[in-house]
């Protein structure tokens, strides 16, 4: 294996239909070269144009859209809480942070949690990837976000879709609002970001529940907001939340988490521009679609197989009916919520997962879902560090060596008599292919 930074990953960009070529395929925080000798394409968030990430954050607070700038919030706050996103998102909080200190520390009353939804609470190393160089001086006030904790649950209204929302009694007791997120394509939500820090970011196990059962819809898709049931009960259940005082930061990143844009001010706006900036990375054009498809979870977002989902996900949009998807993802930290797992297994096939779901949901079954629904649709093969009997259960066939599976899918496309195309999404979890 070679380290990630041996590569330029401008490499991915527009690489078509050449044979013999080698393709540096991340797996945790080194590369692995695979040798692709095929027809193929690599699909990959597209090359921008950096300016200097300080000049960025810096020009961004202080010229805000819809809103003053974040000294002028400050300073007319008397308390301040900070959202910030868990490690499973690679949002530059720390980056930001650090333009934001000098305004912080002169305040009398900031804390900060970490929005977490339902994932578990940041390891020790993880919470110094989060806040880097303020993390000392802040730690005692840095608070995790529990959905599980009922009793740290406020209930704040109902949205019309009948979700009940039930947030951390943290955010309606500050009322002033600082949320620090990334915005990029998100395989049901539409988009992560913006109205997410909220809604799950810090809001009850039984709220995030009721959001995520849209998930189930078939609108409820990569780049969809309007339309998308998960999308629009997001939005709708800010209403709740209409006398928030709240500055918006959002971040959009590029392939290798350089910052590319940020956005401040106003929580939608500053979203629905987010999107725009996003679209511009993450969005790769794709001729066809192929009968192999390989998709890799880059660090970070290769912390366990809940998460890993999301590049499947992506890769079926570029995927023939019947064709072979292979995952390439780490999983760090094993299965993750195991609700989705335990459904999996408890069914014979995909076919039989759907009717399990449609019987009673549980939170984590609208992932059980999308990966059943790629079961239905092709094979879905993976390499990770799980063991094999639990990617079994996960209805996946285990693999052990990148290059040798994807041989192996060559060669069974070759007995079905076809020509052998692939699509390669070395970034899947970032990568929305779009047909041209």
């Amino acid at each position: 294996m070679n380290k990630a930074s041996d590569y330029e990953l401008s490499r991915y960009n527009n690489i078509r239909g050449g044979i013999s070529i080698k393709i540096p395929i991340p797996y945790g925080k080194e590369f692995v070269d695979l040798d692709v000798k095929i027809p193929h394409e690599v699909i990959a968030p597209n090359q921008v144009e950096v300016g200097d990430e300080s000049q960025i954050i810096t020009e961004s607070l202080k010229s805000p859209v819809g809103m003053k700038s974040l000294e002028d919030f400050v300073k007319n706050s008397d308390k301040i809480l900070i959202l910030v996103n868990d490690a499973t998102r690679p949002t530059p909080t720390a980056k930001v942070l650090a333009e934001m200190a000098d305004i912080l520390t002169e305040h009398e009353d900031v804390r900060f949690l970490v929005a977490t939804g339902a994932h578990r609470g940041p390891t020790e190393d993880e919470f110094r990837y989060i806040f880097g160089e303020i993390y000392d001086a802040f730690k005692d006030r840095i608070f995790v976000h529990d959905a599980r904790k009922d009793e740290d649950m406020e209930y704040l209204g109902i949205s019309s879709n009948g979700t009940e929302m039930y947030l951390n009694k943290m955010v309606n007791e500050y009322k002033n609002i600082i949320v620090i997120g990334s915005v990029e394509p998100h395989y049901f939500a539409g988009y992560t970001g913006g109205r997410k820090a909220f809604l799950p970011g810090v809001a009850s196990y039984k709220t995030i529940e009721m959001n995520h059962k849209h998930a189930l819809s078939d609108a409820a898709q990569p780049l969809a907001i309007k339309g998308n049931p998960v999308a629009e009960d997001m939005e709708d259940a800010m209403k709740v939340l209409k006398n928030l005082n709240v500055f918006s930061i959002q971040t959009v990143l590029t392939a290798d988490h350089g910052l590319y844009a940020m956005v401040s001010g106003d929580l939608f706006k500053s979203f629905d521009m987010a999107v725009e900036k996003a679209n511009e990375v993450f969005c790769a054009k794709c001729s066809r679609k192929g009968n192999i498809v390989l998709t890799a979870a880059p660090y970070p977002m290769d912390i366990d197989l809940y998460q890993s989902q999301k590049a499947l996900e992506n890769g079926k949009l570029a995927l023939e009916e019947g064709g072979v998807i292979i995952l390439v993802s780490k999983c760090r930290d094993g299965v993750g919520d195991d609700t989705f797992l335990n459904l999996l297994c408890s069914a014979n096939t995909c076919e039989d997962v759907m009717c399990k779901i449609d019987e009673g949901y549980k939170l984590g079954y609208h992932k059980a879902a999308k990966m059943a629904q790629i079961g239905v649709y092709a094979e879905m093969w993976a390499i990770s560090d799980l063991d094999d009997k639990t990617i079994r259960m996960a209805k996946l066939q285990p693999c052990m060596d990148i290059q040798e599976t994807f041989n192996r899918a060559v060669e069974k496309v070759k007995e079905q008599g076809k020509e052998p195309y692939a699509i390669i999404l070395p970034q899947g979890s970032l990568t929305v292919p779009l047909l041209e």
